[in-house]
């Protein structure tokens, strides 16, 4: 009976003892993301009052409603991301007026403000070349739009974009993807023109 305990303990500390690598749980890892080449086009159209620099890979959707309603201008559009999911909406509205340009800009710190329940830090970084002037957002953590910005000329013009993608808020997964995109929104900004009038 000895020799039937010993086999059995044996046997035991072998198969106890073989490798398991096999058996452990990997780490989680996030999918693999191939970047486009960095080229860009210029976005001019008929109905917007102004033009910027445009990546090769994304391409422009106008909206012809927004919640079954008319956009107030026809100069509304998404910049859709395709390789991302991703999607900044942009809004223009002329503007008749400072107390039209005030309201503007406080729906855009609204805007902003929505995020501030998820956001973990938000940075403000001014705009001011030439005409143009503005805000940029830049916002951190788990927040639906980690980038709006609004760009104006403080008479005549209002611009403002918000950044959306189409997933799982992750920051840790989605921080190459927004520093990827977000060399583009710097280039939009830097590059934007309001149209001579």
């Amino acid at each position: 009976m000895r020799i039937v305990y010993l086999i059995i303990i044996s046997t035991i500390g072998l198969i106890a003892c073989r490798n398991n690598d096999d058996l452990l749980i990997k780490p989680r890892q996030y999918p693999r993301v191939d970047f486009p080449i960095k080229e860009y086009k210029t976005f001019d159209e008929a109905d917007c009052d102004f033009s910027f620099d445009l990546p090769e890979y994304a391409s422009v959707e106008k909206k012809d409603s927004y919640f079954d309603k008319s956009p107030v201008h026809p100069c509304w559009f998404d910049i859709t991301y395709s390789p991302f999911n991703g999607k900044l909406h942009c809004s223009y509205y002329p503007v008749q007026g400072r107390d039209q340009l005030d309201e503007l800009i406080g729906d855009a710190f609204e805007l902003v403000s929505k995020h501030h329940i998820k956001a973990n830090f938000r940075e403000e970084i001014l705009i001011q070349r030439g005409d143009v002037s503005g805000l940029l957002f830049d916002i951190s953590g788990p927040v639906a739009s980690p980038n709006i910005f609004f760009l104006t000329d403080s008479l005549n013009h209002f611009f403002i974009a918000s950044l959306y993608f189409e997933s799982k808020v992750n920051p840790d997964s989605m921080k190459v993807v927004h520093d990827f995109i977000r060399t583009d929104l710097i280039q939009l900004i830097e590059s934007f023109e309001w149209a001579a009038e």
